[in-house]
């Protein structure tokens, strides 16, 4: 999986896991948030450090999701790039390259932690879930700070990813924490998390412009 699909995987699993109340037990309320909700809008700012602590890359932009399935992901900063999953098939549009990838679904995230936008709400079919106030020593490193941290990691080994850290304060997703099998870690920040607003349909469809060279399926 190329670097910017897995950045795309990484924006979409936190978005779309995200609990409203980790005070009253973060799993169950990751469940109740699944089944409650059915559209999701957050601006987002994400920073990827790699193994040495050192930052490499940070982007900013709007994520908005329709579950099951269609989502469009929006980085304004520091480049454009526009990528739209119309439930079926995913497009990254590259306005820079004039250029037009399309995946299946399946292809282009089924792996990666994106697959926690499944539609059937059956996440622990896929990772493993615990609080980490439960795990003793890591939660006390971010006691200070006031956030509440869930953990989830990929029962596939070929998914390239270790771990998932989602990070909640005042009843809303915050931060997240994605730890890749090569060390890097990419951190996202969200705010402005509107859950259910209305999306028009319009937002989750994608025609490739003219002039624009297709690569893919």
């Amino acid at each position: 999986m190329s670097h910017r699909w897995r950045l795309a995987g990484v924006v979409l699993a936190a978005l779309l896991t995200a609990p409203h109340a980790v005070q009253a037990g973060a799993i169950a309320d990751l469940h109740r948030f699944l089944s409650g909700t059915r559209t999701l809008r957050a601006d987002f700012a994400q920073t990827v450090v790699a193994r040495n602590g050192r930052s490499v890359q940070t982007a900013s932009g709007v994520m908005m999701i329709a579950r099951p399935g269609k989502f469009r992901w929006q980085i304004d900063q520091p480049y454009s790039q526009l990528l739209v999953g119309d439930g079926e098939k995913v497009w990254m549009h590259d306005p820079e390259l004039r250029q037009v990838t399309v995946r299946k679904v399946g292809a282009a995230l089924g792996g990666s932690p994106a697959a926690l936008l499944a539609g059937d709400n059956t996440i622990e079919k896929n990772f493993s879930l615990r609080e980490e106030d439960k795990l003793g020593e890591t939660s006390s490193r971010h006691a200070d700070d006031g956030i509440a941290w869930l953990e989830a990691r990929p029962k596939t080994a070929d998914s390239g990813f270790e771990k998932i850290r989602l990070g909640f304060a005042a009843h809303e997703l915050k931060l997240m924490e994605l730890h890749d099998s090569l060390g890097q870690t990419t951190k996202l920040s969200f705010s402005r998390l509107e859950r259910n607003p209305r999306l028009p349909p319009t937002l989750f469809r994608f025609v490739p412009p003219a002039g624009a060279d297709l690569l893919g399926e």
